[in-house]
């Protein structure tokens, strides 16, 4: 005699829930790197691209020298914050009131999603040029070390906040710059003056 077992749609709910409860017992303790891996990983398994900018590269960049408690996500397929909602929710993330923050009970980091398109100053990142850096939690997409360099130099030119100096020079000791393309891009910022100033912070 064949036993009963339970439907297909049953094993599918129960599948889901075990799986969304496996997510959130691994979110406590992640580096953040390991969430943005998991968080891409997991935007991507429901058809958003998203990548990883501002702050949160220099942290990744600069082995945590400059910490950050956010995370901030630009996603480069059309999504609306419902779809955003309803995947992070897999994770145990919610969405803060109807803002572009989501927050989850076990982690100490705020998700962020800022307007797009991904930008370093006036230069848009193509897709070809998004770094993917894996981790155990998933492959974590995010500006390379030079695009990221060009975002905190882009902070510092435009407003002046010397800590986004700091953070380009920090990158830039750390990964070898890509000295012809910075200087292009000094030169289309509107920065060429600048940009030996910087190679010698690098250098010494």
């Amino acid at each position: 005699q064949i036993s009963r077992g339970a439907s297909g749609k049953d094993c599918a709910e129960s599948k889901a829930t075990q799986a969304k409860r496996q997510a959130t017992m691994t979110i406590k303790g992640l580096s953040l790197a390991e969430l943005g891996g998991l968080i891409c990983q997991t935007l991507s398994d429901h058809g958003i691209g998203a990548v990883l900018s501002g702050g949160s590269c220099v942290s990744v960049w600069t082995d945590n020298e400059y910490s950050s408690h956010d995370i901030d996500m630009i996603t480069t397929t059309l999504a609306s914050h419902y779809e955003l909602a309803k995947a992070l929710a897999t994770l145990g993330f919610r969405r803060i009131d109807k803002s572009r923050y989501y927050e989850h009970p076990d982690s100490e980091f705020t998700l962020e999603f800022p307007s797009g398109p991904v930008m370093v100053g006036d230069e848009q990142i193509t897709e070809d040029r998004i770094y993917n850096l894996k981790t155990r939690m998933g492959t974590l997409r995010l500006l390379s070390p030079n695009d990221s360099i060009k975002d905190r130099l882009a902070g510092f030119y435009h407003w002046k906040d010397r800590q986004s100096w700091e953070q380009a020079v920090s990158i830039g000791r750390r990964h070898k710059p890509d000295w012809v393309n910075l200087k292009r891009w000094h030169l289309n910022e509107g920065e060429a003056a600048s940009f030996e100033r910087f190679r010698k912070a690098v250098e010494g």
